[in-house]
């Protein structure tokens, strides 16, 4: 090969190498495409636990994914009212929110499910339902009805069951008592004579203060002082036999969801999961400083009587009788439910029950 032949090849060569570098950052680009999309919560800034969640989202897919895919969240209010962040994602308003599927039982009830249920499952089985068992297959089903594709992003454990401006010692007590309660258990408690009230969790420390409700249920200790609840309420009951292990869900519109590149899904699923994991991290380091500090400024700790809890037990099974008779979604996630319940309940007796049990009686007896 002579050296005006060689020069002239690799003149060629390079050439090609060039235009192949670039066609290929077009390329690149297509698979990483810039995303930005809106979140909407149902909770305010305030809360660094349940509003965290839409943040730690946030954060999570955009380290995932070099910051090509960016999400940015909105408190309650902001874009729209907390109680109407699902009806923003279904309408296309926004790409998503972070909120509580059991807001939106108006619409149906079977949205009750999807966070939790009275004298459902505590949030072990209540992740496992959704993670092993057919949880998350089924109410996609149902939310794609209504243009949702939902993740489970976060959990608080068992809640308190509420502030009570006075004592509630039986079953009659609850009559004509004005609450603000969420999901199907304020059809539980109506039985008893409750009104219920529906009331987003910024709007609640007002209701109680001017006497517009009587009492109120949030979530816990920690955010609960936060809110100030213990300044207009001094009867702290538990537990909330409604919200066992209640969920926080991310609602993506379907549609969005739909035409997400696969590895944004996926690291927007991870981000859900890690979501759910570090809310009931930060809630079960949080709670018991609050709970001590809330009856050092007077708080009066009270549990519901056997008798309460056997008649609400009694008054969600009727209300399940009629929804199951009502509504199919319903029935056919409600059953599922129940027969994945009845199995872990029956091993946990055996594991998490008897293990528990005697470590707190340990801690009774001041030796942890």
């Amino acid at each position: 090969m002579d050296r005006r032949s060689f020069f002239k090849k690799a003149a060629v060569t390079g050439a090609g190498a060039a235009a192949a570098t670039t066609l290929a950052a077009p390329a690149i680009a297509q698979e990483n495409p810039k995303i930005t999309w809106r979140l909407t919560s149902s909770f305010p800034k305030s809360l660094d636990t349940i509003y965290g969640g839409a943040e730690d989202i946030a954060r999570r897919v955009s380290d995932a994914t070099g910051g090509n895919f960016t999400i940015q969240p909105f408190a309650a209010g902001e874009i729209v009212p907390g109680l109407q962040a699902a009806d923003a994602v279904s309408a296309g308003t926004v790409e998503m929110c972070h909120t509580c599927s059991y807001y939106y039982v108006g619409k149906d009830p079977t949205f009750a499910i999807g966070t939790a249920i009275p004298f459902g499952l505590n949030a072990r089985l209540t992740n496992s339902w959704f993670y092993e068992g057919n949880g998350n297959k089924l109410l996609n089903e149902f939310y794609a009805t209504h243009g949702l594709y939902g993740m489970i992003s976060g959990n608080t454990g068992a809640q308190m069951g509420g502030w009570f401006r006075k004592e509630i010692n039986t079953v009659d007590d609850f009559k004509g008592v004005k609450m603000r309660i969420a999901g199907l258990a304020g059809k539980v408690v109506e039985k008893l004579g409750v009104v219920p009230q529906q009331i987003a969790g910024g709007d609640i420390y007002p209701a109680l203060e001017k006497g517009t409700i009587d009492a109120a249920e949030w979530v816990g200790p920690y955010d609960d002082q936060k809110l100030g609840f213990y300044k207009v309420a001094k009867y702290y009951y538990y537990p909330a036999f409604w919200e066992g292990g209640p969920v926080i869900h991310t609602f993506i519109n379907l549609e969005q969801w739909n035409n997400l590149p696969k590895h944004y899904q996926a690291a927007l699923t991870d981000a859900c999961a890690y979501a759910n994991t570090s809310m009931m991290a930060k809630y079960d380091a949080k709670n018991p400083a609050a709970v001590k500090q809330l009856v050092a400024d007077g708080t009066i700790l009270r549990p519901f009587s056997q008798e309460i809890l056997e008649a609400c037990f009694n008054a969600a099974q009727e209300v399940y009788a009629e929804l199951t008779a009502s509504n199919e979604w319903f029935k056919k996630i409600y059953e599922d439910q129940v027969a994945f319940k009845k199995e872990g309940y029956l091993w946990m007796q055996l594991s998490e029950y008897t293990f528990d049990t005697f470590m707190m009686i340990q801690q009774r007896n001041g030796k942890l």
